[in-house]
Formats: structure tokens, sequence, C-alpha cells
């Protein structure tokens, strides 16, 4: 019989949650405890994951929970580094919820003390498991695109006051960090993972409508060279009214162009390249109709798969700590123009 993962749920927001319940239901995983500071939460959730105990920090959780293979970090961003840490000294494997931190060096500690515990540490990018980002990844492994003359990612979200609650930690710079680390760091490990480093870095930056409401801006426009050969922008923005607009990745290369678009990067749009015509997958979710490519940013169950499967020595994580301790470092160097 294979091992059974057992998981801690560290941070039971609305990722958290959502970790904790496809945990509860996977296959090979088992949920052995969730933990929040808020102790408001116990009822309901005891209520959804019946007999799963519940701890109000994870001090207390090291300290007297019952045993796990497994810790995640859903809590807010500025605490994932030393909740990591702490889970991987006290002999955990560790899930991290993007980011893995907000400064290089404190993502440094976590792949160093993973190296020194011998324990593992996977990243949330979850987007990786779109059906038209695991084909773009193809495509330029591939070499079908030859060389690539210019990226541009357009990022354009709504992020307004019924988000940001008073009083919370989204939109502090403490525990947030910005909104390339909340909202779009997705984005900079899809610009990373398919088209490696960027260099010669520039950006502007604006505070249209977040003023009083968040501690960084809402806007950017940034450009680089690719350390490959070509160039690329990525503009973004938490300032579009009402609802989100689109998150776009469009292609210009020396074999062809392509763009892949919707709101979460979930639709092929274009794709003409030479000798080369674009596959039938089957969609992600057939409930949609937005053709044979398709995706959200619901991956999360995939994964966890990928977690459970790597624990027991069947697969290699999709997104390690160095890659995701990669993401950080790249915002970082873009942030310290502001």
């Amino acid at each position: 019989m294979p091992l059974i993962v057992r998981f801690v749920i560290c941070g039971i927001g609305h990722i958290g949650r959502r970790h904790a319940a496809l945990v509860a239901r996977g296959a090979g995983a088992h949920l052995v405890a969730l933990v929040d500071v808020r102790e408001e939460l116990r009822a309901d959730l005891a209520a959804e994951f019946p007999g799963v105990p519940f701890f109000l920090s994870l001090e207390e959780y090291l300290a007297a929970g019952p045993a796990a293979d497994v810790l995640t970090v859903a809590t807010p961003n500025g605490l994932h580094a030393p909740q990591a840490v702490a889970g991987l000294r006290h002999g955990l494997h560790v899930v991290v919820e993007k980011p893995i931190a907000l400064r290089k060096i404190d993502a440094e500690l976590i792949v160093h003390t993973a190296l020194q515990t011998g324990q593992l540490v996977f990243g949330v990018m979850q987007n990786r498991y779109s059906p038209p980002a695991a084909w773009l990844k193809q495509v330029v492994e591939e070499g079908r695109l030859g060389q690539v003359f210019l990226v541009q990612f357009n990022c354009f979200w709504n992020r307004d006051a019924r988000y940001y609650r008073p009083g919370g930690w989204k939109g502090t710079q403490a525990l947030d960090g910005g909104t390339l680390f909340t909202q779009f760091s997705h984005f900079v490990d899809l610009l990373y993972w398919v088209f490696g480093d960027i260099t010669n870095i520039s950006a502007r930056f604006q505070d249209f409508t977040h003023a009083g409401i968040t501690e960084f801006e809402d806007s950017g426009l940034v450009t680089f060279d690719l350390v490959r050969g070509g160039s690329g922008t990525l503009s973004y923005s938490t300032a579009v009214w009402d609802r989100n607009l689109e998150s776009s990745l469009l292609v210009v290369a020396e074999r062809g162009s392509l763009k892949i678009g919707g709101q979460y990067l979930d639709k092929v749009e274009y794709c003409h390249l030479q000798d080369y015509a674009l596959p039938a997958l089957p969609p992600t979710n057939p409930a949609n109709d937005y053709g044979p490519y398709q995706g959200s940013a619901a991956n999360h169950v995939q994964v966890i798969d990928n977690v459970v499967a790597t624990v027991q020595r069947r697969e290699f994580a999709t997104t390690n700590a160095l890659e995701s301790l990669k993401v950080v470092e790249i915002i970082e160097r873009i942030y310290a123009l502001r």
C-alpha cells in the first residue's frame, strides 16, 4: 500500500480552505490538523472537517499537535518564510503558497533550511497546470518559435475597497508586499518558467485608485530584456473598474506568433507558427466553451497530487524552492526601482 501523506494546513482563509478541502478528499492524502489565529472559525471548521483538530497558532500545533508529513503555509505573505522554516526544522515537508517569501534573503533561508534538514519545499504555482501554459512551455522547449523577439504580458484586474478591508493584512507592505507579489506573481513565474531570466529592467509605477487603501502602487509598466535574447514588457493594474478584465501573453518570434488570453491566461486566442497546427486537446472544464485549450487559476488539485506523489517518491516537484526563490528575486529587482 502507498504511504498516506498527512497534511496540516496553516492559515484557513479562502486559499487555505481550498487546500484543506482538496487534501480531505484527495487520494493518498489525509488532513490531520488545521491552524488559524481566528477562534471564530473553530465551529465552522469542525462542521466542515469533522474530527480534525484546530489550533490557534503554528507554535501550538508544533508543540502538541498530531504527527504530520507536510505543512501547508497559506497565511499572509509576510508570514510565509518564518512559518516555512519552523515547519522544516520540525521535520516536515512544506508547501508554501505564493509568494514563498517577500525578500530574496528570506527565500534563501527556506532553501538552506530545506537542504540542512533534508526536507522538501513546494511552491504553489498552480497556473503551470493550465493547459495553455503547459502547451506554451512545450512549444518553446521544442524550439518551434525559433528566436523569441518580443513577449508582452498584460494583467488587468480589479482589486478595490471590497477586497482591501480595513484592518486586514491585504494592502500592507509588511504582510502583503505589493501587487506583483499578491496578484501577479503567477505571471512572473510563467515568464521565468517559459522564457528564462530577465535583465536590463526599467519600470514606472502609479497609484491611480488605491490611495488610503493600500501602501503600494496599483499599476506598473515594466520593460526588460530576456537573457536568452529578445525583449519584453509587463503591464499590470488592479485599478480596473468593477471586475477583472484580462490576463494575456503575446509572443512574437522568428517562426510565428501566438497569444494566450482570457481572465487567467485560460485560452489560446491566436496561434500562427511555421509548419505547425494547434492540436485539439480536451478542455480542463467541459462546461467552459473557450475552445480546446483552457484552464483557470484553480488548479490546486494538481499541486496537491504532485506533493503527494513526490513525497511518495513517484514524481518530482513541479515547482521547487529554487524556482520560487527566483520569482521573489525577480520581483525584488523590479520593486527596487520604485
